[in-house]
């Protein structure tokens, strides 16, 4: 056993944002993740059950790129995976609320090992966030 494993597997992840009032707009009220403890400065999401926190940054570091299937990625990225459907609820969302994508949704090594549909979009502070779905959970990590 390591000493990693968890009985409660969570992560928490902290991302800088230069203004926590759009933070708040985007996380809360597009993603609609319901809002933990908060400061002046730092605000908790409840992602899924893990702690993602809203640190404010004004002068943070930009984001470097990759190329990924013809796409330009920012690095870092976060995100979560979700079942297909609620990949597509959350795609209708973001839509609705006028979001902009990085990449918009689409479906990469269609009818391959690890197919799975992908989206990218920025959040006001531009974290890049990534959402992913996989036709088969059994794939989230094959080779």
């Amino acid at each position: 056993m390591s000493v990693l494993d968890s009985p409660i597997p969570r992560f928490h992840l902290a991302v800088p944002v230069d203004d926590l009032d759009a933070a708040r707009a985007f996380y809360g009220g597009v993603l609609g993740l319901r809002q933990g403890r908060s400061a002046a400065s730092w605000v908790d999401w409840d992602m899924l059950g893990h702690q993602f926190v809203t640190h404010l940054a004004p002068e943070r570091q930009r984001h470097a790129h990759n190329p990924v299937d013809g796409h330009d990625v920012s690095v870092p990225h976060f995100g979560l995976l979700l079942t297909v459907d609620r990949f597509h609820e959350l795609a209708d969302r973001l839509r609705a609320a006028g979001a902009e994508f990085v990449i918009e949704p689409y479906l990469r090594f269609a009818g391959q090992a690890g197919e799975q549909w992908t989206m990218f979009l920025l959040d006001p502070a531009g974290n890049a966030l990534e959402f992913k779905a996989f036709a088969d959970d059994s794939q989230v990590f094959a080779v």
